[in-house]
């Protein structure tokens, strides 16, 4: 245990533009900490966006999102830099099962999730990932989480009718932001247009200081424990979809990293998967939101060159010591529905995208039927919310569209098989190659 924190000092000094800083190396710790704080930039505006959204305390998330980085580390051994943020795949299992069964049913189902997602990673570390390219391939990958992301749209727009000209604004920030900065300015577009939206509602006295004035500076977060209604269990199959993303996001940041930093890192799945599941879990039972691996952080990592675990582990002491600040999480919860409005149609298109991105990037090839049929017809299943009911229990868009997908891609391939095409079946069985985003 002890030698994963003897962590070899490079001199920064004599660093060129194209030498890398390993995860078991690191700068002074000067700069050591400065870059952990530039990771906790990177990561905040989205981590801190979804319990906005949900209604979850903001300050529980950001504690429990140092927690379950220090736990990945831990887990992958210090050897896979990366932060654990908030993960945007659950927001719709969450907006469902809070109108059921409130909070505390919803965060069950973040257990559920997470210990689903643990037990794929164990599944992972001891036999590989060719049986997850094979049930996921790229068309179906991209579909899931485009759907995921496509489904929240008249969540987005109810967002964006409680104050639309502040949610333009809000928006055009972002935009402008994506548009005329490059660098870290730019991949930190969304948190850029929340602090102008911000300023201007408070410019124009449209925030409400009262729970900002009344917080503490120094405290524990409000907790909140899961609840395990019998009669509603059943109901929490709406959140077993979300397996799929986040296997595909974790799966993308240990190839992403690897790739950066030319090792092979796929021994290390498996335990980054675990690591993840565990920390979702931890989370879910007091009250956090679910975490993932961030793309952000690669975007900093690939920018500065710097892969220390080092920087990540002051990363994660900074969010714990703010989600101790009930102060800065009333801040954050004190955010306006307009600012709101303009963020989450920015954010939920760029979440459909990132799956149109998977297919783009894995050259899926929408000429062959079995690729059009079971991405098509699990978009609309999605986006319009078709919703099925079977006595108690209620279906909606984003496990209905997840089903269609599997099912239709899957027995399509089966028939295909069984007419002697297995050429043309197995050129598109590929792993994705893309880390989406949270």
């Amino acid at each position: 245990m002890a030698t994963m924190f003897r962590w070899r000092k490079r001199d920064g000094a004599h660093l060129t533009a194209t030498d890398l800083v390993l995860p078991e190396e690191r700068l002074g710790w000067g700069r050591t900490i400065g870059l952990g704080m530039q990771h906790v930039v990177a990561m905040f505006g989205a981590t801190f966006l979804v319990p906005i959204i949900t209604g979850f305390d903001p300050s529980t998330t950001l504690l429990f999102s140092g927690i379950g980085t220090i736990a990945f580390l831990l887990i992958t051994k210090n050897q896979l830099p990366s932060y654990l943020g908030s993960s945007f795949a659950f927001l719709a299992p969450i907006g469902a099962a809070t109108a059921m069964g409130g909070q505390g049913f919803a965060l069950a189902g973040i257990v559920l999730v997470g210990a689903l997602l643990a037990i794929v990673g164990l599944i992972v570390h001891l036999a590989g990932t060719r049986w997850i390219a094979a049930v996921m391939p790229p068309v179906v990958s991209g579909t899931i989480v485009a759907l995921i992301g496509f489904n929240l749209a008249p969540a987005a727009r109810n967002n964006f009718t409680e104050d639309p000209l502040l949610s333009v604004i809000t928006l055009g920030a972002i935009i402008l932001t994506a548009v005329l900065f490059g660098g870290l300015v730019g991949r930190l577009a969304i948190l850029v247009g929340v602090v102008v939206g911000y300023a201007v509602a408070a410019a124009t006295n449209g925030v409400d200081w009262t729970g900002v004035e009344e917080a503490a500076w120094i405290g524990l977060p409000q907790f909140q424990n899961p609840t395990f209604d019998p009669a509603l269990i059943p109901s929490l199959l709406l959140f077993v979809p979300v397996v799929l993303p986040l296997v595909a996001e974790n799966l993308g940041h240990v190839k992403g990293v690897g790739q950066l930093l030319d090792r092979d890192l796929d021994p290390l799945a498996g335990r980054a998967l675990m690591a993840d599941g565990g920390a979702t879990v931890l989370a879910g039972l007091f009250g956090g939101s679910a975490t993932t691996t961030y793309g952000e952080n690669i975007g900093v990592m690939s920018a500065t060159r710097v892969f220390s675990t080092a920087a990540y582990w002051v990363a994660a002491i900074t969010a714990i010591l703010l989600g101790l600040s009930p102060k800065v999480g009333a801040i954050i919860f004190a955010v306006p529905a307009g600012v709101l409005g303009g963020v989450t149609t920015a954010l939920y298109g760029l979440i459909g995208i990132i799956g149109v991105r998977i297919w783009i990037e894995n050259r899926v090839d929408f000429s062959i039927p079995r690729n059009q049929f079971a991405a098509g017809v699990g978009l609309i299943v999605a986006i319009a919310n078709y919703t099925l009911t079977a006595g108690q229990l209620v279906f909606e868009g984003i496990v209905l569209g997840t089903v269609a997908t599997l099912v239709i891609y899957h027995l399509m391939d089966a028939l295909e098989r069984l007419r002697g095409r297995d050429a043309e079946v197995r050129a598109d069985h590929a792993p994705p190659a893309t880390d989406p985003a949270d």
